[in-house]
């Protein structure tokens, strides 16, 4: 306790995150580092530890040339070995908040030999890499078994890679690959780490171990134990080696570089210094020494091989070499044993694809979601969902609440065809997994944009928790400790339990490849059916101009015949009344009567098919305006029959076409007089309002409606009485009429773009039945006008 009180800063994990440590300023001591202009051979920055290691002191060899330490030859093969390598003019290096380079540094390792003032000749081994316009020098001291030889390391790196070969999955290769690790350097512990994305934390997944070390194998570390920059330069370097976590930093000269300010890039480097909260996490897992081996797949990090020792280790560059090349080998083993994997899943995904579009075949794209298809099995999905237009059609229970809205949200955001996918939507939304529960948001998505119309085909899964041992708290990194707040030791002694959530299983490359293809199958089934729903259209347009020019003609051409035989009918009344029996005359009368009732059909079939022909002229209208316009004709009919309008509220205005629109509302109130409560049933009242009303593809229009409280219209004959020369009753009764008025209401609102509906018994806005009033169930007549309906 008095430890901690006494510890006067506290811990900054963000601190530890920002560090630059590839501009640290510092080299491991065991060896020195000379940096060299190309342009001129000019020594730039060299390590503290020059006169110890190098036998000239650092001060001495800053600004001369190079060839005065190695010589004229040793320059030559200096430079030659990163030409050999390819690293080119302009390479480049990354820094903190840099992206990360297409693969690993390029480096080079030769022999070099130094002769002191006394005669005695060093030897050492060098590693040469380049840093923009300096050729980067790293000497270290040849080791008592002598120089690097590719011949003495090779048979122990090929025996390990044949087994490594042997190996069919991901776990089984790591397993081989820490094994044959420690057998080529004698660390203590060597695990295979694998994370979990580009950011995400680490899963030990193989592990060898000395007796006395506790396992780490399953355990997961958080993500914060290596940092984006640290993530970075692993990307950069194939090998890391730490050789004494206890090693004093030397120092470089000058500290910062002219021109830059800053001190000498070390990204490349093979003896860069250690950030100090790397060691003390290191000193706190009881660890000495350590090399790691950088995964890599597709030029990302993938994972990495940590090896840890509980001494202080050097390793020779021929070792580093052999551990630094069986990283390249595993690596490109895990890449094939990752395509072997996919190949087989692709293939089946692909034997179910094929399956899939022969049930389809020439049917609707629609069919693809009908139960048993197997079009959410196809990915192993959930469910899935169809887009086209206004029309949405899914399979799956349930559908998410949250999918068509967050569909919509995400659908422009990637190419049209392009998939885009997630296994954690509720993260890539900013939301935790409590919330994305409750607002009904998938764990799990991939969809593919048919068009920028909004058009497209989607699967999701749902979340699938999933248990971890981590080997600390996620959630709290950094604990007080003896010396306050400090990185604490990981390992299966404080094994933390939680549940990830929010995540679905993932979606697989096969499964993308797969999606992909679908949409190339549908998009072509889409165009074909789009071509012939246009050459259908154009049909149909050519059939209903040549039915309304046939339904004119025949209207207007048998009107006159009908004249001559109701006027043939009424000059034999007049001329032969006299002499006819009473049989004859009612005859005569019938055929003056049915000759008179079919003119009025004509008329209005000829009206009928005038509003096919006659274009709209729409424009802003006050609703109210129109509907005093339809009582000045209506009004006198309704008063007939004691009907009395209400509009309990001002009504909107409207684009519409006002004579069109006056003869909707004239038809609606005749109807509504003919169709009046019987006497004796209380007042007779029709209301007129307008509505908010869901559009069935999504979105919201105004209804008007016209309400009334008559005798009703029965739900089985609301489809009926919209036909044309449709009745309820007998031609003479209830007014009579030819049965035309609905059908016309009916086209009209159609030739705006809107839908029209009946309810009876006829239900208020509020839901309740019968507006008031008394009178019978009444009947209602809603209608749009189309997507501008109301200003």
């Amino acid at each position: 306790m008095a430890a901690e009180a006494g510890v006067s800063q506290e811990f900054d994990l963000s601190q530890c995150v920002r560090e630059p440590i590839h501009l640290l300023g510092g080299v491991q001591s065991y060896g020195a580092l000379v940096a060299v202009r190309l342009h001129d051979a000019v020594v730039d920055t060299v390590s503290r530890n020059a006169d110890d290691v190098l036998g000239r002191a650092a001060g001495e060899l800053v600004g001369r040339p190079v060839t005065e330490l190695i010589g004229d030859e040793q320059w030559a093969l200096a430079r030659e070995s990163t030409e050999v390598v390819g690293a080119g003019e302009g390479t480049e290096v990354v820094g903190a908040g840099e992206g990360t380079p297409d693969g690993p540094a390029a480096s080079g390792v030769l022999s070099l030999s130094l002769e002191s003032d006394d005669g005695r000749v060093r030897l050492f081994d060098v590693t040469v890499h380049r840093v923009a316009e300096l050729l980067v020098l790293e000497f270290e001291p040849r080791a008592a078994d002598g120089p690097f030889v590719f011949q003495n390391f090779y048979p122990r790196v090929r025996r390990a890679l044949h087994r490594l070969q042997g190996a069919t999955g991901v776990t089984e290769c790591c397993a081989a690959a820490v094994r044959e690790v420690q057998a080529l350097t004698g660390y203590d512990r060597v695990v295979a780490y694998r994370f979990d994305g580009a950011e995400g934390p680490g899963q030990v997944i193989a592990e060898v171990r000395n007796e006395g070390r506790e396992p780490w194998l399953g355990l997961w570390f958080p993500a914060s134990d290596i940092p984006p920059q640290a993530r970075r330069l692993y990307a950069r370097n194939w090998i890391r080696v730490i050789g004494d976590v206890d090693d004093a930093t030397v120092g470089l000269l000058p500290e910062l570089r002219e021109g830059t300010g800053e001190p000498l890039d070390l990204s490349g480097s093979i003896l860069r210094t250690v950030s100090g909260y790397h060691l003390e996490y290191l000193r706190n897992i009881g660890v000495a020494s350590s090399m790691s081996v950088s995964l890599l797949h597709d030029g990302e990090l993938w994972g990495l091989i940590a090896c840890h020792g509980d001494e202080p280790r050097r390793l020779t560059p021929e070792v580093r070499a052999a551990c630094e090349f069986f990283g390249i080998a595993l690596s490109l083993q895990l890449a094939a044993v990752a395509e072997r994997e996919q190949a087989d899943e692709l293939s089946g995904r692909r034997r179910a694809l094929a399956a899939l579009l022969a049930r389809l075949s020439s049917q609707e794209p629609d069919a693809l979601l009908r139960p048993g298809s197997g079009m959410a099995e196809l990915l192993l999905a959930d469910g899935a969902l169809l887009v086209r237009g206004t029309e949405v059609t899914a399979t799956g229970d349930p559908v998410p609440a949250a999918l068509p809205g967050l569909l919509e949200r995400l659908a422009g955001t990637g190419p049209v065809g392009e998939v885009w996918s997630s296994d954690r939507v509720p993260e890539v939304l900013g939301l935790d997994a409590a919330e994305a529960e409750a607002q009904g948001v998938p764990a799990g998505l991939l969809f593919l944009p048919f068009n920028r119309d909004g058009d497209l085909l989607a699967w999701w899964r749902r979340e699938q928790p999933a248990p971890r041992e981590w080997a600390a708290d996620p959630a709290r990194p950094v604990r007080t400790g003896p010396g306050g707040e400090r990185l604490t030791p990981r390992g299966s002694a404080a094994v933390h339990r939680a549940t990830v959530r929010g995540r679905s299983a993932p979606w697989s490359p096969a499964q993308r490849v797969v999606a992909g293809e679908l949409w190339r199958e549908m998009s072509g089934l889409l165009s074909r059916q789009m071509v012939e729903l246009e050459a259908r259209n154009t049909e149909l347009a050519r059939t209903n101009e040549d039915l309304d020019s046939f339904a004119h003609a025949a209207a207007h051409d048998l009107k006159e015949p009908l004249r001559g035989i109701s006027n043939a009918a009424a000059f034999i009344v007049e001329d032969a009344g006299a002499v006819l029996d009473a049989t004859s005359l009612r005859r005569l009368t019938t055929v003056r009567r049915l000759a008179e009732r079919m003119d009025g059909l004509l008329d209005s079939l000829l009206h009928f098919s005038r509003l096919g022909q006659v274009g709209l002229e729409r424009e802003e209208l006050s609703l109210d305006e129109v509907v005093d316009d339809a009582l000045l004709v209506a009004g006198d009919r309704l008063a007939e029959q004691g009907v009395t309008v209400v509009r309990p509220a001002p009504l909107p205005r409207v684009r519409a076409d006002r004579e069109r629109l006056r003869e909707v509302l004239e038809n609606l109130f005749v109807n509504a007089a003919k169709y009046a409560a019987d006497e004796g049933t209380g007042e007779r009242r029709v209301w007129v309002e307008a509505v908010p009303v869901a559009e069935p593809g999504g979105g919201e229009a105004v209804a008007v409606v016209v309400r009334d409280n008559g005798i009703g219209i029965p739900p089985g004959q609301h489809e009926d009485v919209l036909q044309l020369f449709r009745r309820l009753h007998r031609r003479e009764e209830r007014g009579g009429g030819s049965g035309v008025g609905l059908a016309v209401v009916k086209r009209i609102v159609e030739r705006h773009g809107g839908r029209l509906w009946l309810e009876s018994p006829a239900v208020a806005p509020g839901g309740d039945r019968g507006p008031g009033g008394g009178g019978g169930p009444g009947t209602a007549v809603w209608f749009t006008l189309g997507a501008t309906d109301t200003l």
